[in-house]
């Protein structure tokens, strides 16, 4: 019988159970963080229980981090959370990329990293946006603080399977045009539900075209088209991405081997197909209050049609029929698990070109990871974006999610790499426009959003 990339993941991991019905997977890695994780340990510590497989078990502290002063925690809870997780990772003999160590960093970038997200894992975390990892090929899904502790106590977890889609995206990208924008190209254009209930696998020429990193974007932001999950499947470029990493298999050959079956048949069905062409797809940013609520740059924002629009336009207090340029920017920020890597930094870099952060403008570059700040710093792309008048803090989440000391001030326009813009996500009464890196950087020197197609890059030879 012919199989998708995901049927083939999944059947290798039931230990039982019907198809169409919950089955019990084998779960090869936890990432841990320190804000759903408490609970699971506290229960396995009242049930005197052991932590079933510490090995398979990676734990970093990022959604509460200051990425300033980063030792001085003034929020209470945020520093009884950090300090938690220490303790129960002490305790449980778990690995800990603790707090200022060099492996730190936001909790869906540190398993590529370090080379434990891998082609046919199946991969779980108590945060949504855990469905990243499947740009390695693997089967990556955000559970509950009640899942958590079912990993913990058994490395095994209960799901019901879900159906198929493949989306199939062809063309090259306009230079200025990111894996960004063709995911709020598909959140505007179908909605946030659209694949509810659905494993999404990504594939096309363009996806292959695409880097890893930009990979894990895609994959990233398909928690906001409504998927649990989205898969690439491995190729060359991840096999040249995870050889060397600390945690790559030993028998490197080996594993290859193995990874090059992963991959649908050509004669398997999914139970859905989309087929887009992004030749001429232009860069997108956000007006409203979900991800669906963007457009191409340039385009008029739309008529209001129902509650939703009208509740987003006073929220954000813009009107129908302005542009992206119209927004009155005064905040930037580059960070999140969506587009904080090494190469949304170095492709970022490429729109300051010697210019500076336009007066009225705070601008944050937060890498999602110490290797990256560490990697940018020694080649240089730290100081230029600290010449040009960016701030550049310490890694973490940050003003993603705003569970730490980094907030958009109330009632202020931002422009934001991260992957949500609901009302009060990057602080109380802030306003969030979502877009790429670069979109981001060029409209903190320009002072406004501006079209990243007809600005010329610095692009080194």
């Amino acid at each position: 019988m012919k199989q998708t990339l995901f049927d083939k993941v999944w059947q290798q991991h039931v230990l039982t159970g019907e198809e169409g019905n919950a089955q019990l997977l084998y779960i090869d890695l936890h990432m841990i963080h320190e804000v759903t994780s408490p609970q699971g340990f506290e229960s396995l510590r009242l049930e005197g229980r052991p932590l079933r497989a510490p090995d398979k078990t990676i734990a970093t502290i990022d959604h509460n981090v200051p990425t300033k002063n980063i030792f001085t925690i003034k929020d209470a809870i945020s520093r009884k959370q950090i300090e938690t997780l220490q303790r129960n990772c002490q305790e449980f003999e778990l690995e800990l990329m603790d707090h200022g160590s060099e492996g730190q960093g936001i909790v869906h970038m540190i398993g590529p990293e370090q080379g434990a997200t891998q082609p046919g894992k199946t991969v779980v975390c108590g945060d949504s946006h855990t469905a990243t990892h499947g740009a390695f090929g693997a089967i990556a899904f955000g559970i509950g603080s009640s899942e958590v502790e079912h990993v913990f106590a058994t490395q095994t977890l209960w799901q019901k399977k879900p159906k198929n889609m493949g989306i199939k995206i062809t063309g090259n990208l306009q230079s200025g045009v990111y894996a960004k924008d063709i995911m709020l190209h598909l959140i505007h254009s179908y909605g946030t539900d659209f694949a509810t209930g659905y494993a999404i696998e990504f594939f096309g020429d363009t996806i292959s075209n695409l880097s890893m990193e930009a990979r894990m974007t895609m994959c990233n932001m398909a928690i906001e088209f409504g998927a649990k999950y989205g898969l690439v499947a491995p190729d060359q470029k991840t096999f040249d991405y995870l050889e060397g990493k600390p945690k790559a298999p030993k028998d490197f050959d080996r594993a290859v081997s193995y990874w090059k079956t992963l991959y649908t048949d050509q004669d398997a069905t999914f139970d859905y197909v989309l087929e887009i062409d992004v030749e001429g797809l232009a860069p997108y940013v956000t007006w409203g209050t979900t991800p669906a609520m963007g457009l191409p740059f340039g385009e008029n924002f739309p008529n209001i049609e129902d509650h939703n629009d009208e509740r987003a336009y006073q929220y954000m207090e813009l009107n129908p029929g302005m542009t992206a340029g119209d927004i009155p920017i005064e905040y930037i920020f580059l960070g999140s698990c969506t587009n904080a890597r090494l190469e949304d930094l170095i492709e970022g870099a490429k729109y300051i070109k010697g210019r500076k952060v336009a007066d009225h403008i705070s601008a944050w570059v937060v890498p999602g990871s110490r290797p990256v700040k560490t990697a940018a710093e020694e080649m240089g792309i730290a100081q230029q974006y600290i010449d040009a008048g960016f701030e550049w803090r310490e890694p973490g989440c940050s003003a993603c999610i705003s569970m730490n000391a980094d907030r958009v001030p109330p009632k202020t326009h931002c422009a934001s790499t991260t992957n949500r813009n609901f009302e009060g996500r990057q602080g109380k009464d802030a306003r969030t426009h979502l877009c790429s890196p670069a979109m981001a950087v060029l409209a903190a020197v320009k002072g406004h959003f501006y079209d990243t197609r007809l600005d010329d890059r610095e692009v080194p030879v």
